[in-house]
């Protein structure tokens, strides 16, 4: 164990409070850019509304492919702080960026070339096409520059430096808060680009933040420094980072996916049906950014103590997670089961969106508590390596309850059923979830990574 590998150290509970509480602020920032992309989308029209309904799941799947990337940096690099292996950190650190980077290319070009079928297999109406290609063609040019800042945050995370994570976050999402409004809707003489503004937008928040992410890794114990790369091993830091990365990656891209497969579903009910849930979608994303925020930080703290071979701090870490999970969660479904269509107000001024609106948030808040335990598990697997086993929780939550539910249930409960669905299964996933992951804290043991590189 090394000065580096600061959470191995000092009160559990202050570890928790100082890694989570600068990722809040981090990940409102990144929630908020949606947010602020649907209230501009929305001036344009109900059309343009509906659009990004179909556009959001699509861009959280593919951001969570990265912050799967991010998550298998974030675990070898804890882990080897713990293990007081600084050297491996380091290789690691420069090879993840990398790594982060080319993967970004690889996707971009493979969305560039999908764009029409995946929509149309996503049941987007003819009419939508030209706002979606509007949309997705810049974004998916501009990927590999947020693929690099995955890179980045995984660096910082795995050292225990949220504070510095929060402020790359901070700073691409004020750069969106202020284009959204000049490129969307247009401003100062300027009319806009329309919906493809938002991406702009974004990309110009891409281009500054990893810049600035480049800077804050300066100050900390592992520079990036690509001259390491000579000395490194690239199968096995490739297989290290990819052992996590992979089944991180999919782990994280499961949910949008079946969000993609249920906006399919909910477009059966029609177009209103479609912007109340997307509209709701993105308000359910800022509401539970404390969990979202926990989830990250627990990684780095039960990664470096379960390498430190400190494995009840690693649990005591899950158990004051996991209470807290469970009381926002619960607390927050009483706000926005009150307040569901009060909110709608924000978005939109049509009653069938709104009605709509409520209708999602009066049901699916209720599992919210059982949500925040599952990606709070799977964040600590992903800590400890077992990648594989938040796969498996995140699979099963998806394809063995939400979606056969919704399929099942939509005939006589319309759209209500899908609604249904997310909270079956997230009340189901996080009881599963939270036994599993505290078995493996209990029954494991910490073991010292086998390659050198």
């Amino acid at each position: 164990m090394t000065e580096t590998a600061k959470l191995t150290r000092g009160p559990i509970r202050g570890h928790l409070v100082s890694q989570t509480l600068p990722m809040v602020f981090a990940v409102a920032a990144i929630m908020s850019i949606g947010l602020v992309d649907s209230y501009f989308i929305g001036q344009l029209g109900s059309q343009q509304l509906a659009a990004i309904s179909f556009i959001f799941p699509i861009s959280m799947a593919l951001s969570s492919l990265g912050v799967g990337v991010s998550v298998g940096i974030n675990s070898v690099i804890a882990r080897s702080l713990g293990e007081g292996d600084m050297p491996r950190a380091g290789r690691r650190a420069n090879f993840g960026l990398v790594f982060a980077v080319v993967m970004g290319i690889g996707m971009s070009l493979t969305l560039l070339a999908l764009i029409v079928p995946l929509f149309r297999l996503m049941q987007a109406p003819p009419e939508l096409m030209p706002y979606i290609r509007a949309y997705m063609v810049p974004f998916a040019a501009g990927f590999p520059l947020l693929m690099g800042i995955m890179g980045i945050n995984g660096i910082l995370r795995g050292q225990g430096e949220a504070k510095r994570t929060s402020m790359i976050s901070l700073t691409y999402a004020s750069i969106n808060w202020v284009l959204d409004p000049v490129l969307i809707t247009g401003a100062f003489g300027f009319s806009g680009f329309g919906i493809a503004g938002a991406a702009y937008a974004s990309i110009a928040g891409y281009a500054v933040a990893l810049v600035f992410g480049l800077y804050l890794l300066r100050a900390t114990p592992l520079p990036i420094d690509l001259k390491a790369l000579k000395g490194t091993d690239l199968g096995a830091s490739l297989k290290a980072i990819l052992s996590v990365a992979g089944p991180a990656s999919f782990s994280n891209a499961i949910n949008p996916i079946g969000l993609s497969i249920l906006t399919a579903l909910v477009a059966a009910e029609g177009q209103a049906a479609v912007a109340g849930f997307g509209a709701a979608g993105r308000l359910q994303s800022f509401a539970i950014v404390p969990l979202l925020a926990l989830s990250s930080s627990i990684g780095a703290i039960v990664g470096q103590n379960w390498g430190a071979k400190k494995p009840e701090r690693a649990r005591r870490a899950l158990m004051w997670a996991g209470a807290f999970a469970i009381a926002y969660g619960l607390g927050l479904a009483v706000v926005l089961f009150a307040a569901g269509e009060w909110f709608a107000d924000f978005f939109t001024e049509d009653p069938a969106v709104i009605a709509a609106f409520g209708s999602y948030l009066s049901i699916a808040a209720w599992g919210y508590a059982g949500f925040g335990v599952l990606i709070i598990s799977n964040g600590a697997l992903n800590g400890v390596g077992r990648a594989g086993t938040a796969l498996v929780q995140s699979f099963a939550r998806v394809f063995l309850v939400m979606l056969p539910f919704a399929w099942l249930m939509r005939d006589s409960w319309g759209a209500e059923a899908i609604f249904a669905a997310e909270l079956a299964a997230n009340v189901i996933g996080g009881t599963v979830a939270g036994f599993i992951v505290w078995r493996v804290l209990r029954g494991g043991q910490p073991r010292a990574a086998a390659s050198p590189s």
